[in-house]
């Protein structure tokens, strides 16, 4: 099955909170992300989080990013704790990863809960047997096949993510203008990105943050049940932050963006996802 994704699809894997709400109800995300040569990575990822409306979200990282994104979100908790999904990777160097660091993300990758693999920590993901969404560009995608044994990727983005998919066992997200979720169970949805701007450095880093928090909350509320279901979640991510950049470039005139002014616009286009239902 391929498939367009649309805001009211979208709306159907959002959930209002109610009085009955609390932090814990509305999702846990663990955040294990950015480094001493890239701390914004690792903000960008914490407030797309946040701004997706995620319960509470728990930081771990080196002592430079850990400041840069407590700075930014001081209602993050910068400590160890149960979480109900990860974000690992982003604004990482496998080439520099420590063994320590190595050990800590293989842990997360051989546990249960979910985890968003992105830039950094994708060689370490093919043999996770936690619940898996791979976030690769087309360059890292070319990367992970080739590690795999796969063929090149060639035209076909979406045969190629399909392949990935059934390969590793994990949904593949391939970012790109035309964003391809694949679902190891076959299942293929595309995301247009809506604007060029779009096209910026660090608006990876908002996407995965957003994956998370939409996968943590449905964790939170039992909407999880197997890695497939996992694939309509990172479609509606993908949709949310086309969207949130759709909305950022329109408030200045139809001009640039940067990957801060798409986390900043996510509530706007949660909003109208949720109204869109």
């Amino acid at each position: 099955m391929t498939g367009s994704w649309t805001g009211a699809e979208t709306g159907r894997f959002l959930r209002r909170p109610t009085a009955a709400d609390d932090k814990y109800s509305r999702g846990v995300l663990g955040v294990r992300t950015g480094s001493e040569t890239y701390p914004g990575a690792a903000v960008l990822g914490v407030e797309a989080a946040w701004r997706t409306g995620i319960g509470m979200v728990r930081y771990l990282g080196p002592e430079r990013p850990t400041a840069f994104v407590l700075a930014r979100r001081p209602e993050t908790v910068a400590a160890d704790g149960r979480v109900q999904a990860w974000v690992i990777g982003s604004g990482t160097d496998a080439s520099a990863r420590g063994a320590g660091e190595s050990e800590a993300l293989r842990r997360i990758l051989h546990d249960t809960d979910p985890v968003v693999v992105d830039a950094g920590a994708l060689d370490l993901a093919a043999d996770g047997t936690a619940p898996r969404l791979l976030t690769p560009h087309d360059r890292e995608h070319a990367r992970l096949r080739a590690g795999l044994g796969l063929a090149a990727v060639g035209s076909d983005r979406v045969s190629a993510a399909r392949t990935t998919a059934e390969a590793t066992g994990a949904v593949v997200v391939l970012k790109g203008a035309v964003t391809v979720v694949a679902s190891p169970d076959g299942a293929v949805f595309e995301i247009a990105a809506g604007t060029p701007w779009l096209a910026t450095a660090g608006t990876g880093d908002v996407l995965a943050g957003v994956i998370g928090a939409l996968v943590a909350a449905a964790v939170a509320d039992g909407r999880v049940t197997d890695a497939a279901s996992l694939a309509p979640l990172a479609a509606a991510a993908a949709w949310l932050h086309g969207h949130a950049a759709r909305l950022a470039s329109s408030a200045r005139g139809g001009g640039p963006i940067t990957a801060l002014d798409v986390a900043e616009a996510l509530p706007r286009s949660v909003a109208e996802a949720l109204d869109a239902v």
